[in-house]
C-alpha cells in the first residue's frame, strides 16, 4: 500500500477508482464519431466516442483495456475535453493530461498516450464524415529533429510502417544522422508508438 501511495497522486487514484464517462452499452450512447487505437494483444486498447455539435465536443464516452495509469489518464482527458472545440482538443498532449493528474511515474507515461491518439482518431473520423478530411493534419506535430525537420508524426508513420528499433527508424526517416541531439527523445517516441502499434 505504501508503494501505491508513493507512485500515484490522489487525483490519479480518484480517476482510477471512480473513472468518468466510461462507456456503458446499456445507456445507448449515440456517437457522432469513434476512434480506436492500440492492440488488445499487448493489453492496451482505447475506444473514444464523441458527440459533437458545431465543432464542440458536447459529450464523450470511452472504454479501455489497460492499467491504472491508462484508466486515470483517459478519465481525466474525457473530463478535460467536454465543452472544448475539436480543434483545441486535437492538440492535447499526454504531458497535458499527466500534469492535470499531478504527474505519473516515468515508467507509466506511455500509458497516457493512447487517449489523445484515440481522441484524434475520433475527430479525424468526424472530419472525414463531414467532407473535411485532413483539416487539422499536422497541427499537432512536434519537431523532434531540428536538423532535418522530422516530427513526432514522421516517427509515428515510420512505426506504423514497421520500424521497431533505432536503425529501422533511421532508415525510414534519416533522423539522428546529422547532430544526433534528438536521439533520446526520438527513442522515447519509438518506444511509445511501438507499444501502441505493435
Amino acid at each position: 500500500m505504501d508503494a501505491f501511495q508513493w507512485l500515484y497522486s490522489d487525483i490519479v487514484k480518484d480517476h482510477f477508482t471512480n473513472p468518468r464517462n466510461v462507456y456503458n452499452p446499456d445507456e445507448k450512447f449515440e456517437a457522432d464519431a469513434e476512434g480506436i487505437v492500440g492492440n488488445i494483444k499487448c493489453g492496451d486498447q482505447m475506444l473514444f466516442m464523441l458527440k459533437i455539435v458545431d465543432d464542440v465536443i458536447t459529450d464523450i464516452r470511452w472504454k479501455t483495456y489497460g492499467c491504472a495509469s491508462a484508466i486515470a489518464s483517459t478519465s481525466m482527458l474525457s473530463e478535460s475535453v467536454k465543452g472544448m472545440s475539436i480543434r483545441k482538443a486535437y492538440g492535447i498532449k499526454p504531458s497535458d493530461i499527466a500534469a492535470k493528474l499531478g504527474g505519473l511515474p516515468d515508467n507509466k507515461i506511455h500509458c497516457s498516450v493512447l487517449g489523445d491518439k484515440a481522441l484524434r482518431a475520433a475527430i479525424d473520423q468526424y472530419l472525414e464524415k463531414n467532407d473535411r478530411a485532413g483539416e487539422f493534419k499536422g497541427e499537432d506535430a512536434v519537431v523532434i529533429c531540428t536538423c532535418l525537420n522530422i516530427t513526432d508524426k514522421d516517427i509515428e508513420t515510420a512505426v506504423k510502417a514497421g520500424a521497431r528499433n533505432w536503425q529501422q527508424l533511421q532508415e525510414a526517416t534519416k533522423i539522428g544522422t546529422v547532430c544526433g541531439g534528438c536521439k533520446e527523445k526520438a527513442e522515447e517516441l519509438l518506444h511509445e508508438f511501438s507499444h501502441i502499434y505493435s
